[in-house]
């Protein structure tokens, strides 16, 4: 007996040690091939870039999966705890495998064998090398790779970093990825903020996001949650009363909206992000975790824009109604194609409504029904109503570009049409009807000491059109390029005080193109008159002839300088703003007049710095040698050196900004003129008045605006910049500016102040009307003799008496016209 067990015994140790040796060998073999464990060192997880205004308000964040890395220094214990309790309560103790865990397992799904799904036990650490170094094939191959793989990670890195990769790596749902972001898109809050069954939630998604989602399957999620806080309460991280109290609280989740946070930002943003592409790539866009600080100011942004929609509202609703944005049947329930139609989701005063029922005074709407936390309808159908009295605009129907009054709502509105409606303050039932306005436009406002863009409007509404016009719209600026030629002028020998004649001109173009005889808007001529006076009346006939007569090589060269053409073609007709630039280009160029003549770049990123928080750009780059001391020793106070090129004589940039003061106080845009503040500017009409810009600045602020269709279109008599644009002007600067003390604008040292005739430009007597204070650089004044460019080709009948030092003239048809 004793003999056979000895026999038993000796084949069952052979053969336990051909199991042990096969198992070895297996393995060894498994083990060639494992993935190095030591990129775990190098990991660097795609992070979602976010994007801030210039005082840190998040403007957008960018991202294929939303992630922000947070080192384990920078997590809650409590969220460390919910985790560790939901996943692997001995994550502290086991070398990587937990075999207790392990052999429970086993018992568990021998017992359940056949009726449940089976239980696993796999530790972080196994979650860890998993998701990082194999794939999630269910093999026992793979099983036996996690766990040696587990062994050595547990080896090679400390328990924190284990489970500080395994925190940020790990999805949450909702397309989040990493518990920072996981908080961010759940409760809109950051990790410290997370209270216990927050936290307990969090946790509880990683075995299956969608089996526990917060509006889908609510009841399981709760119970997974308090699941979790049961564990954390036994594991002794929470008291038996904070686990009753945080289980009694709702899931609470609030799931934050993606895209942009900042409201009016969409255009910006939109730039921002294209810029970052074309600087570094997609790559770094979406996974590369940049801090991108823009230039822009929020409030001036809130600002710009209402002030631009504004201008467009006022010149779309006067020419009347043009339609339904929509038609729906009202037959059944009205409000599902209603809730199919997608509103403008940047302007969020106006509702998607449709026309239910109409008298000749009033209209029954249904409002847009909103939706529930599940993405679907509310059964509740709200209505309101639109008085006829409350949208007189609308009273005129404007069709293939003609305007027909009606007398009643019923030939305004008809069951099924879906329009905007507005509430009316003070009224939850009353609104206030608003179309998509047909016109559209931009602005841009501009630091002009460094180029920082502040502003910037694209058009009406992003929703609408992504089109940006402030940057990506061509369009001919008409007179408000005539300051650049001034300028040419200026800084080439003339002054404020040269007289040019504003006559009747005809120039042989040459060949097959004719003859080209511009004219004046109005059609009328003001004969010799001051160049103050031709940039003041925005005179198209003076700006022709001072172009012509200094060469129209040298105003090509000073627009190329000031940037509003790259190649611009030396001919006359450019002199007049026939050349298609944009609204950026051009207020670029007006801030280098606005800030003494200096060249600018301009910007709307500040900053961007890697996810490490090392600075990749800077916008400013002046340079400061004894910025960086680390200490004071007496010595003077760190100087900025600023080296950037002098595009114009500051003299020149002070008389030319003079001369556009001159524009708000007497010429085409003196709305301005009641904001009582230093301002300078220029209005711009192009031919069948198909855009009207203005473009103007304060010391320290420069703007520019056109409003036009995307299609040029005429806009019709009046359609001016002095009309349209101005008026936008006016709105942005006054809320602009408001609160700020008025500043002057400044003078260089060494310019001389002499009165002089505001219709010779000669020096003017004691005691004589129709005076006006010029600033002349030195060694320059008002002329001695009288003399007018252009007087030899004046001869259209027009007579002009020259007696120096007095001027008498004459020009038939006298007086002037705004452009």
């Amino acid at each position: 007996m004793i003999r056979l067990i000895g026999y038993f015994f000796g084949i069952g140790t052979v053969m336990a040690l051909l199991a042990a040796g096969g198992a070895a060998l297996y393995v060894v073999n498994v083990s060639k091939d494992l993935p190095d464990y030591e990129v775990l060192a190098k990991y660097e997880p795609p992070v979602m870039t976010r994007i801030h205004a210039s005082d840190g308000a998040l403007m957008a964040e960018f991202a294929r999966q939303r992630r922000l890395y947070l080192p384990i220094q920078a997590i809650p214990d409590r969220v460390k705890a919910a985790f560790i309790s939901a996943e692997d309560k001995n994550f502290y103790q086991h070398p990587g495998v937990d075999i207790s865990g392990l052999a429970r397992a086993v018992i568990v799904n021998i017992q359940n064998w056949g009726s449940r799904r089976p239980v696993g036990a796999s530790t972080i650490t196994q979650q860890v090398a998993k998701n990082f170094l194999l794939s999630s094939d269910q093999t026992m191959g793979r099983k036996v790779k996690e766990a040696i793989l587990s062994f050595r990670i547990e080896q090679a890195y400390s328990k924190d970093r284990i489970l500080e990769l395994y925190l940020n790596e790990i999805f949450f749902g909702l397309n989040s990825y990493g518990i920072a972001g996981a908080a961010l898109t759940y409760f809109n809050k950051s990790v410290n903020e997370l209270t216990v069954a927050e936290a307990a939630y969090l946790a509880a998604l990683p075995k299956g996001p969608s089996n526990y989602h917060p509006f889908r399957q609510t009841e399981r999620a709760i119970e997974r949650r308090n699941w979790v806080i049961d564990r954390m309460a036994e594991n002794g991280y929470v008291t038996a009363e904070e686990a009753k109290t945080a289980k009694a609280e709702p899931l609470g989740v609030t799931p934050r909206h993606t895209g942009n946070y900042l409201f009016a930002s969409e255009y910006f943003t939109e730039e921002v992000r294209r810029q970052i592409i074309g600087k570094y790539g997609e790559n770094a866009l979406y996974e590369g975790g940049l801090s991108v600080r823009t230039t822009l100011d929020p409030k001036m942004q809130v600002q710009a824009r209402a002030a631009l929609q504004h201008g467009l509202f006022k010149y779309d609703e006067a020419k009347g109604y043009r339609g339904p944005y929509k038609t729906i049947s009202t037959i059944g329930d009205w409000g599902i194609p209603l809730a199919e139609i997608k509103p403008f989701s940047d302007v969020p005063d106006w509702q998607l409504a449709v026309i239910l029922e109409v008298t000749p005074t009033e209209a029954t709407i249904g409002l847009q029904p909103e939706r529930n936390d599940a993405n679907g309808l509310v059964p509740e159908r709200k209505k309101g109503t639109i008085a006829a009295a409350d949208i007189k605009w609308a009273m005129n129907l404007y069709k293939d570009g003609r305007r027909t009054p009606v007398k009643s709502l019923e030939g305004v509105f008809k069951p099924g049409d879906v329009v905007f409606v507005q509430k009316k303050e003070g009224s939850d039932t009353a609104f206030d009807l608003h179309q998509v306005p047909g016109i559209e436009g931009a602005m841009v406002a501009m630091d002009p000491h460094t180029g920082r863009v502040l502003a910037m409007v694209g058009g009406f509404s992003f929703a609408e059109s992504e089109f940006n016009r402030a940057t990506q719209a061509m369009r001919q600026p008409g007179s408000s390029f005539k300051p650049f030629v001034y300028s040419a002028a200026l800084d080439n020998g003339y002054t404020p005080a040269s007289v040019v004649l504003d006559g009747p001109i005809s120039i042989d173009q040459g060949g097959s193109l004719g003859v080209w005889a511009p004219k004046n808007y109005g059609g009328n001529f003001a004969g010799p008159s001051t160049l103050r006076y031709g940039i003041e009346q925005s005179r198209n006939l003076m700006t022709v002839r001072l172009a012509q007569d200094m060469g129209m090589k040298l105003v090509a060269e000073y627009a190329e300088r000031f940037g509003i053409y790259d190649k611009m073609l030396p001919v006359l007709a450019m002199a007049l703003g026939s050349g298609e630039t944009t609204v950026m280009r051009m207020v670029t160029g007006y801030s280098i007049i606005a800030n003494g003549g200096r060249k600018i770049t301009p910007s709307i990123i500040d900053r961007i710095q890697d996810r490490y928080g090392k600075t990749i750009f800077k916008h400013d780059e002046r340079k400061c040698e004894t910025c960086t001391a680390e200490d004071w020793k007496n010595q003077p106070e760190p100087e900025l050196v600023d080296d950037r090129d002098q595009v114009l004589d500051p003299m020149t940039a002070y008389q030319i900004t003079s001369m556009m003061e001159g524009v708000i106080q007497r010429g085409t845009a003196t709305i301005l003129k009641s904001l009582n503040r230093p301002i300078a500017g220029k209005t711009g009409t192009t031919n069948d008045e198909k855009d009207a810009w203005f473009m103007g600045f304060t010391p320290d602020l420069v703007i520019g605006l056109y409003l036009g269709y995307d299609t040029p279109t005429a806009m019709g008599h009046g359609g001016t910049g002095g009309g349209l644009a101005a008026p936008v002007a006016k709105d942005f600067f006054a809320a602009a500016m408001q609160g700020q003390r008025s500043v002057d604008f400044r003078v260089p040292e060494g310019m001389t102040v002499v009165a002089i005739d505001r219709k010779t430009g000669m020096r003017a007597s004691e005691g004589q009307p129709n005076v006006i204070m010029e600033a002349f650089k030195p060694g320059t004044g008002p002329a001695d003799s009288y003399s007018v460019i252009g007087m030899g080709t004046f001869s259209e009948g027009a007579p002009v008496e020259v007696q120096s030092p007095n001027v008498n003239r004459a020009i038939q048809g006298g007086g002037g016209g705004l452009f």
